[in-house]
């Protein structure tokens, strides 16, 4: 009896540890040329069980003073379906208190080690995420804030100064 106490307890340890986040496809887009453009934005695939997503993001209008970034999460279910989270942030505020915004800042949390845009407007750089793994997200949306399996998309508006400048989008699988 204890045996197979003891085997299903490791078999339902051995099903959660089998959590796998795979990166399908990432999209940058550029809706004003004059304000911004992506440099590269693309997946890396090192082996077969790691990926990276990298991005560079060119300002033509520098300093950036006025930053709104609204984040949203679909899952795809004969199209893709809003999930859980669409929210609506000031960036240049929730950069100097981002326990203002609790769901924006697990939303983040993900990218900001990998990203130098860790710090208060205004920004008068360009705009990097440098080699964002498959691992950093799986921890997230398997240890942290489980999610269920599935194909999903997180989407990205980058607004400054009022007017939408450009979109991010990157797919994932849930496995």
């Amino acid at each position: 009896m204890n045996f197979s106490v003891a085997f299903l307890v490791i078999m339902y340890l051995i099903e959660g540890a089998h959590s796998l986040v795979e990166f399908t496809n990432f999209q940058c887009e550029s809706l004003d040329r004059n304000f911004c453009g992506f440099e590269y934005c693309h997946i890396k695939s090192v082996n077969r069980t790691y990926k990276y997503i990298s991005l560079k993001v060119n300002l033509y209008k520098t300093p950036v003073s006025s930053v709104k970034v609204n984040a949203a999460i679909y899952k795809r279910l004969s199209g893709y379906k809003p999930f859980l989270y669409n929210v609506t942030v000031d960036g240049c505020k929730f950069i100097k208190n981002q326990n203002s915004y609790p769901i924006f800042k697990f939303i983040f949390s993900v990218f900001k080690d990998a990203s130098n845009m860790n710090h208060s407007c205004p920004y008068d750089h360009d705009i990097l995420l440098e080699k964002l793994s498959t691992e950093k997200f799986n921890h997230y949306v398997t240890k942290i804030l489980p999610f269920p399996e599935g194909v999903y998309m997180v989407k990205m508006n980058w607004i400054a100064y009022g007017i939408n400048r450009a979109i991010v989008r990157l797919y994932l699988t849930i496995t």
